[in-house]
């Protein structure tokens, strides 16, 4: 199983700036002042990567998501569409007044026309692209979750073989009277057959295969490294070619160009390096700006009487329009992130990154591996065990997650007036004199025992109701032994029961003894179950596992999963071995800022009692967090390290209520406000939740459920 670190494709990132550029030379043409035949090969042939790459992301990243559950399925590609169509819209009336100096709304303007440039052709030159990758990924949505993928390809593979004709071989379709009456048809619908139809499809299929097969094997890059230079050189040749007998009506389709693109993907497969959001932002605001700089460029030259330096010369062109392009990005990347406020206050003392993608992928995860039928009941209990109680609730509430259990009725009620939705189960005791606010703010409630099920009773209010048998776990819930009793819980009149269920002790253990335990268990409850229903008593959902109960026993067939330290990319120790494989990534990083540095000479003590002797002269750091934070005192004398600067620097002396003590001798760059990293990674090294809680002897947790509210989370989409 892999857990506790991230998957880094720096690579992808780093090549998607790449990628824009080229996107820009495709539209200013660099060469074309110095030779005709260089700047075609190059905005022509290898330019012409850069747009499928970008398609490759998208299946890459999407298509590995979808699962057998359709109305998942379905969910996912709602909320990609209402996301890319924010951003086409957004797009859109950015380049009204472009459109409108251009002559866009002249009477030859039709709804027809309207029509079909919002769905195939975009309303200005390069918008295409977004509605050709929405319905690219609904074509492939549907193909994927329909055909094996090999088939799935193969469909995209002639569709893309069409389009082929209408693009880069349309020479060959006017050859034949009728091929040419079929495509002239077809561009009475759309000017270019360069797509979401024809051309998308394919490259975000090849995304999703890759992403799927690299999950099972180990590869090597030479193969990958051979491949790309091989059919890249074809390219070029092939467009050189095609240019050369004019049988292109447009050139963006190539026949190697497929195989280019899947080799080259996999190479930037093996490029590591930490993931980089920022980049992938970036690429995207120079990809919609670039064209307006493309304007502002061509108005400056008119204005200033240097158009043959500032646009004929087409390198110095190319070059204006790529700096204004990353320059004005990155001012709008700077406002839209202050106007967010999503990044965390500089001059912070201490902060938790909540790294939401990552728990979208954990929910993800651990569906996949869920039986058919079995639904995820979120425990957000303890604030998310320290991740944000609401916060992670709406989250995954947008996600599909419509069930959820907490510890008190505080934390249901808080879940309840910050807007979350669905069943939110009370998993410990509440007085029931507070039923009303059971009844009013729309819990339900657990019943520990018959006792506890006549008092909620007679108070005449109506509440839906789980009700907990104790299989072994020797906490609350009435005995399995008390059979009647338990019966007699089902036959209250105003407790609505809507579920059964049980905890199971040692499900995180895989010692033979604990197995059978925990089989026992599981035994204890079908049997209570069966009495029940031999009672004529419907018991309704039922639910026995949480995190390690399916990471364990995931042959188990019940309604719901209790899925609480695992959805946050977790597991209570580290080493911990389960029998599922399942790949999860963890959500919070911790970290925290030094706020002065200073040296120290040999011998002198640093700290509370003494704890720590300077054995040499050297230097130490004085970061802002302490145990109050959540930083158990039992990490000091314990040799637990920190991350400052990409380095593992070891925390000395006691840690104190508000401060602890960093050793940071011979690193002479660090300085006063640099970060220091407690979980999380920096560059290159990383330490984990499990890695801190086995320093603390303690579990993950206590560890995170611990973080003090001086600790501000900052939640990172």
């Amino acid at each position: 199983m892999n857990v506790g670190s991230e998957k880094q494709y720096g690579g992808l990132d780093q090549f998607r700036i790449i990628a824009a550029i080229l996107v820009i030379a495709v539209h200013t043409s660099p060469l074309l002042s110095i030779n005709e035949w260089a700047d075609f090969t190059l905005t022509r042939t290898i330019a012409r990567v850069a747009v499928p790459f970008f398609f490759m992301c998208t299946g890459f990243f999407f298509l590995q998501k979808l699962g057998t559950d359709r109305n998942r399925n379905a969910y996912l590609l709602k909320q990609f569409l209402w996301k890319v169509g924010k951003l086409y819209l957004l797009s859109i009336l950015l380049y009204l007044p472009v459109n409108l100096y251009a002559g866009y709304f002249t009477d030859q303007l039709t709804v027809f026309s309207v029509v079909k440039d919002l769905l195939f052709n975009g309303t200005l030159y390069h918008l295409w692209y977004f509605p050709g990758i929405m319905l690219g990924v609904c074509i492939s949505t549907f193909l994927y979750t329909r055909l094996a993928a090999w088939k799935t390809f193969w469909v995209t593979m002639l569709l893309y073989g069409i389009g082929l004709l209408g693009d880069s071989y349309f020479g060959f379709a006017q050859m034949n009277p009728y091929v040419d009456s079929f495509y002239q048809s077809m561009f009475t619908l759309f000017d270019y057959t360069r797509n979401g139809i024809f051309f998308a499809p394919v490259f975000v299929v090849m995304g999703g295969m890759i992403a799927n097969t690299r999950r099972r094997k180990k590869k090597k890059v030479a193969p990958y490294a051979i491949g790309f230079v091989l059919f890249g050189s074809m390219l070029v040749m092939e467009g050189l070619l095609l240019h050369a007998y004019q049988l292109q009506r447009h050139d963006s389709m190539y026949i190697f160009l497929i195989p280019c693109m899947y080799f080259l993907f996999q190479l930037l497969l093996f490029w590591k390096g930490r993931n980089r959001p920022a980049l992938r932002k970036l690429s995207l605001y120079v990809y919609v700006i670039h064209p307006l700089c493309i304007v502002l460029i061509r108005a400056a030259a008119k204005v200033t009487g240097l158009t043959w330096l500032l646009v004929e010369n087409s390198l110095v062109h190319f070059t204006l329009v790529t700096v204004l392009s990353f320059v004005l990005s990155v001012m709008a990347m700077k406002v839209i992130q202050r106007f967010r406020g999503g990044k965390p206050d500089q001059t912070g003392r201490a902060w938790a990154d909540i790294h939401l993608p990552h728990l979208q992928h954990n929910v993800r995860e651990i569906q996949r591996v869920l039986p058919k039928d079995c639904a995820v009941m979120a425990v957000v209990k303890a604030q998310a065990y320290g991740h944000g109680g609401w916060q992670v609730a709406r989250y995954v509430n947008k996600l599909g997650i419509d069930h959820f259990a907490v510890a008190t009725i505080d934390e249901g009620i808080e879940l309840r007036k910050k807007g979350v939705k669905g069943e939110i189960l009370v998993l410990g005791y509440t007085d029931e004199r507070r039923i009303r606010q059971i009844a009013r703010f729309k819990l339900t409630q657990t019943v520990v025992d018959d006792e506890y099920a006549q008092k909620l009773n007679s108070y005449n209010v109506k509440i839906p109701v789980h009700i907990k048998i104790d299989t072994g776990m020797g906490r609350l819930g009435e005995s399995w032994e008390h059979t009647e009793k338990i019966a007699a819980m089902y036959r209250y009149e105003n407790l609505q029961v809507c579920g059964t269920f049980t905890h199971l002790s040692v499900a995180d253990s895989l010692e033979a003894s604990d197995i059978a335990y925990t089989k026992n268990q599981i035994a204890r409850f079908q049997k209570v179950i069966e009495q029940l229903k031999e009672k004529g008593i419907d018991p309704q959902k039922l639910h026995v596992q949480s995190s390690y109960g399916v990471l364990n026993y995931g042959e188990l067939q019940y309604d719901y999963a209790r899925i609480g330290i695992a959805l946050y990319g977790m597991l209570s120790k580290q080493g911990d071995k389960v029998k599922t494989s399942v790949d999860l990534r963890p959500v919070l990083s911790l970290k925290a800022r030094i706020v002065q540095v200073k040296q120290v000479e040999r011998g002198a003590a640093v700290g509370y009692g003494r704890a720590y002797t300077a054995q040499q002269d050297s230097k130490i750091a004085i970061v802002s967090i302490g145990y109050a934070d959540g930083v158990p005192r039992m990490l000091s004398q314990t040799d637990a390290t920190c991350l400052i600067r990409g380095k593992r620097r070891p925390i000395i002396g006691f840690v104190c209520m508000d401060q602890l003590i960093v050793d940071i001798t011979d690193m002479e760059e660090v300085q006063k406000g640099d970060v220091v990293t407690f979980i999380g990674r920096d560059q290159e090294e990383g330490i984990t939740a499990e890695e801190m809680a086995l320093s603390c002897k303690t579990i993950t947790n206590e560890l995170v459920s611990c973080l003090g509210e001086r600790v501000k989370r900052v939640y990172h989409e």
